[in-house]
Formats: C-alpha cells, sequence, structure tokens
C-alpha cells in the first residue's frame, strides 16, 4: 500500500505551480498525520497553503486500487471529514480579491452545505472585485446527482468566466442537450466574455470563446494511471491563458499536461514542468 495526497483542487495547484504560476491553495484537514501529510507535500511544490486544522474531524481519505491491468477503481471517505466542514469563515482573508483567477471545482459543492456556501462566498467575492472565475464541473456520482450538481452550481454560474468539464459534465448545465454533439452544448452555455471548454480525453478537446469554436487533437501515450489528467488539463489552460497565449494555444498545452499526467502513477506526480511540454 503506498500512501500519497490526491484531490482535483490540490492536483491542479500543484500543476500551475510547476508551470511556473503563483498559486495559492485552500482546503480544511483534520488535526491528524494524514492532515499534516497533505499540508507538508503541497507546500513542499511551492504552493501558498491555506488549510485550517480541524481537531474533531479527521482528513479524508480516497482509496485506489487497479482491479485490472487497464483499469482504476477510486473509493472516497469523505462523510464526517475536516473537507466536509469547510466554511466561508475558513477563506482567507484578502486572499482572493488579489488573485488574478479563482478556480473552483464542482466536487466543493456537494461534500455539505456550508462547503457549498463557500463557494459561494468565494465565487461572488472574486466577482465583487473584478476578479476572473474558472470552474471545472468535475461531476462526482457518488458524491451526489446530476441534476442536484446543476441546483447547487446554479448559484454561481452566471459569474464564471471559464467553464470546463468533460462532455456530460457540460450537458448537466444544459440538460436539453444531453447526448447532443460537444460543440452544441459549447454554443449552448457560451456567454459574451465567457470561454467554454470541453475535455474529450484521447480525442483532445475543444473551445468556444469570443464566438469562434477551437479544437486540438490529443495525443497518444503509453498510458499508467488516468486518474488527474483532467487536473493537469487545466492546469495548463490556465497557465496558458495567463502568459498571455490565444485560445489554439491553451488548448495545445493543455492536452499535453494531461497526456503526461497519464503516463505517470499517482494524482499530480505527472504533471509536467515547462521544460518537459
Amino acid at each position: 500500500v503506498d500512501r500519497a495526497i490526491g484531490g482535483a483542487g490540490s492536483s491542479r495547484a500543484v500543476g500551475r505551480r510547476r508551470l511556473g504560476v503563483r498559486t495559492a491553495w485552500g482546503g480544511r484537514g483534520g488535526e491528524d498525520p494524514l492532515g499534516a501529510r497533505v499540508v507538508r507535500e503541497i507546500r513542499a511544490e511551492g504552493v501558498e497553503v491555506h488549510c485550517p486544522r480541524d481537531p474533531q474531524r479527521p482528513t479524508g481519505l480516497m482509496i485506489k486500487s487497479r482491479p485490472t491491468g487497464s483499469t482504476t477503481r477510486v473509493d472516497y471517505y469523505r462523510s464526517g471529514s475536516a473537507a466536509s466542514a469547510l466554511t466561508p469563515a475558513d477563506l482567507p482573508e484578502h486572499l482572493i480579491e488579489q488573485a488574478e483567477v479563482l478556480h473552483v471545482s464542482g466536487i466543493t459543492p456537494l461534500l455539505s452545505a456550508s462547503a457549498h456556501a463557500t463557494v459561494v462566498s468565494a465565487v461572488r467575492r472574486a466577482a465583487a472585485a473584478g476578479v476572473r472565475v474558472s470552474l471545472d464541473v468535475n461531476h462526482r456520482s457518488r458524491l451526489g446527482s446530476r441534476d442536484r450538481l446543476a441546483q447547487l452550481l446554479a448559484d454561481v454560474l452566471e459569474h464564471v468566466d471559464l467553464l470546463i468539464g468533460g462532455p456530460e459534465e457540460l450537458a448537466l448545465l444544459a440538460p436539453d442537450l444531453d447526448g447532443a454533439e460537444p460543440a452544441a452544448v459549447l454554443e449552448a452555455l457560451a456567454r459574451p466574455g465567457r470561454q467554454v471548454v470541453a475535455k474529450l480525453g484521447p480525442d483532445g478537446a475543444a473551445a468556444l470563446a469570443d464566438g469562434r469554436l477551437h479544437e486540438a487533437r490529443g495525443h497518444v501515450v503509453d498510458v499508467v494511471d488516468t486518474v488527474g489528467a483532467g487536473d493537469a488539463f487545466v492546469a495548463g489552460y490556465l497557465s496558458a491563458q495567463l502568459d498571455g497565449l490565444g485560445v489554439p494555444e491553451r488548448l495545445a498545452r493543455a492536452n499535453a499536461c494531461g497526456a503526461l499526467a497519464c503516463t505517470v502513477p499517482g494524482d499530480w506526480e505527472g504533471a509536467p514542468r515547462r521544460e518537459e511540454l
């Protein structure tokens, strides 16, 4: 049994930092050895960590197994965890207002009512300060249904400048188009000033921005572990945007990051640095 840290938010934070983006990560951990390890390892990657420690609740646990040589199973133990008790009071003062981009995930609002309130508070603070908001839908069916996530994300969607997800994840925000081609879903979710990006796995990615559809082919790699590939993709896209690159270049970097992440076991260990791209 190998022990390591994982999670979508921390994986994206590490991925962006490795690409040269100054990054802060916020969460909540237990006052236990696992919580200490989470903070230590994320901080060791150069990420600024804001993680209150809860003496009453444990750090959440994820068990990843390989039932066959080509499949990965992930089981989460989050009920009653420190992260599920996340509240708006855990958000650092001024940090969001000083950021260029706030990135949030659809995982967090499904953890609990207080975690949902935290996401809403963070997004509204960002919008009020003129900070761009990025959202990865990141639906986890074991945490809640598609309808439930769509309901929760409706509270922040109007403030989202960059919307990312797989085709089925994006379709839950446009239920009338469930099963439609990715381009139709992107069009339905587009707004002035908003980019909508579809992660298409080995088929690459597509993005609709400023009324133009951009498509980028994926890469063929020897897959070791696909967990974390989507997070690496998001890190690549956001870092390229912050570098001032155009949408085609953002997609190209994102696809490369996602592909490289698949070649290494672990949630974030395969996140590339610039020289590796």
